[in-house]
């Protein structure tokens, strides 16, 4: 039986293999989660490493990147670490700028639970994006004609479960050109980074109104996602290093303990030296401050930044959230500094910031309101979640919409023009607030913490609003634009 001429073929004779690669291109590109790109516009907000801060962590992981083979027991993946607002996302933003820059970054996806496009909080469109930086790196022709030819002969290759989708998107590529370590060293790229595992989130797969079958945790897709990078790095064809990142939750944790035969862990503890990078960090906020406020080069006083980095515990985020109060604040810095020293901190190493987000959101003009509105954006995230539909061939009901623009916000949420900006009045420093003429840009976190705060009653005590609270509040504000012919 003689088989019918294909695509490619087709278009080859035509002259059109430039319009197949385009199609193929974009193809592919609908099915990635641009803004989790390290260099993505909306990750501009993003923390990056101050200069001269997180300097020893930084060379340790690129270090290992580029001469990794040398090790005594060389490891193919490595697992950075540490509790929240250590600042692992910082340290991975600045490592893969320094990495792109050395041309040695094959690909990179920053996941976010809590900001930015809805994309970024689930698996599907992990494997697609990194194959679409593949096919974008210069020294990989020949595997992205692979790729894209793999997106030719399945096109639903993006319904399908995460190891096909690498067995068929990179792993089968790779394989199909053998060659590839021929090329001069310096134009092979040596590594994938992947920050934020533990704030991927569960696909569901079922329509829960006519089947009885468990929803899928978090903690499912988390591990499927590990196994399958593990299943790369385990492939002899497979030459990139993968670097991730992500707190110490149970799953993980029990993954990479069972894993150590091919993993190195990096733990963010004091043999990097925090403190003297905070103290570095916070010199630099300082001086800003003295240069606008006039203030003596002594200011503030030595005892007083020790104590601000004691307090901080090891929590990069503590100083930084402090730095941004100090900056976009009104008021006498001094005054502001002493309310800072003023909180109750105690060994738990989440007192103080605790007292600092509660101290902060407290200056707000109505605290309830403006606690009830970051529950509603953020930790319930009514107004960006997509509308449930399940889709056919197996795949995830999800959506590819990104988070509510903050034109958006202020419609639904402002009982009266100008309402949101009296709301977030005093938050600058916790919240990335777009201009007032901006409509297209989303209300930003700085950091995860915020919402972990918001979610326990212990942390944020006073403030804390329950889900019932911020439900009762959603639908109310539904009703009045209903009513009102919104």
């Amino acid at each position: 039986m003689v088989q019918a001429p294909s695509r490619v073929s087709n278009f080859n004779r035509r002259g059109g293999a430039l319009e197949l690669t385009c199609a193929l291109l974009t193809e592919l590109r609908e099915h990635i989660a641009a803004g989790a790109l390290h260099n993505s516009a909306e990750r501009s907000d993003a923390p990056k490493c101050h200069p001269e801060t997180r300097v020893a962590v930084q060379d340790e992981v690129v270090r290992w990147i580029i001469h990794g083979e040398s090790d005594g027991v060389p490891k193919k993946i490595m697992w950075m670490t540490g509790p929240a607002g250590t600042g692992k996302t910082a340290i991975l933003g600045s490592v893969s700028d320094t990495c792109e820059g050395k041309g040695i970054l094959a690909a990179a996806y920053f996941f976010s639970s809590f900001s930015g496009s809805v994309d970024r909080r689930s698996k599907r469109f992990l494997v697609p994006t990194l194959a679409y930086q593949l096919v974008q790196h210069e020294a990989l022709s020949q595997v992205a004609d692979k790729i894209l030819s793999a997106v030719e002969h399945n096109p639903a290759i993006f319904e399908q479960n995460l190891e096909v989708q690498l067995d068929q998107l990179i792993l089968g590529p790779l394989r199909a050109c053998p060659n590839h370590t021929e090329l001069p060293h310096a134009q092979w790229p040596k590594v994938i980074i992947v920050d934020g595992l533990d704030e991927c989130e569960a696909d569901q797969y079922h329509d829960k109104s006519r089947t009885n079958a468990l929803p899928r945790s978090k903690e499912d897709d988390q591990t499927e996602i590990l196994s399958t990078l593990k299943k790369a790095a385990s492939d002899p064809h497979f030459p990139f290093r993968i670097v991730i990142a992500s707190r110490p939750e149970p799953v993980i944790k029990h993954f990479f303990d069972v894993a150590t035969f091919m993993t190195r862990e990096l733990f963010l503890g004091g043999k990097y030296g925090p403190d003297a990078d905070m103290a570095r960090f916070l010199e630099s906020k300082f001086a800003n401050i003295r240069r606008q406020c006039e203030l003596p080069s002594s200011w503030p006083s030595e005892n007083i930044r020790q104590t601000l980095i004691d307090n901080a515990s090891g929590q990069f985020i503590y100083v930084a959230t402090i730095g941004r109060f100090l900056e976009q604040s009104d008021g006498d810095p001094n005054h502001l500094l002493e309310q800072v020293l003023r909180l109750k901190t105690s060994a738990n190493p989440f007192a103080a910031l605790d007292a600092l987000y509660t101290h902060i959101l407290n200056s707000s003009p109505d605290p309830y309101l403006t606690v009830l509105w970051l529950n509603l954006i953020f930790r319930e995230r009514c107004l960006n979640a997509p509308p449930p539909r399940t889709i056919s061939m197996g795949s995830a009901t999800s959506s590819n919409s990104t988070s509510t623009t903050s034109f958006v916000v202020r419609l639904f949420l402002e009982s009266h023009p100008g309402q949101a900006s009296r709301v977030f009045k005093n938050v600058h420093s916790l919240v990335s607030i777009p201009p007032i003429e901006d409509h297209f840009s989303p209300y930003r976190l700085y950091h995860k913490s915020l919402v972990d705060y918001l979610e326990e009653r212990a942390r944020s005590e006073t403030l804390y609003v329950g889900s019932d609270a911020v439900l009762e509040f959603m639908v109310d504000r539904y009703l009045h634009l209903w009513k009102r012919g919104c």
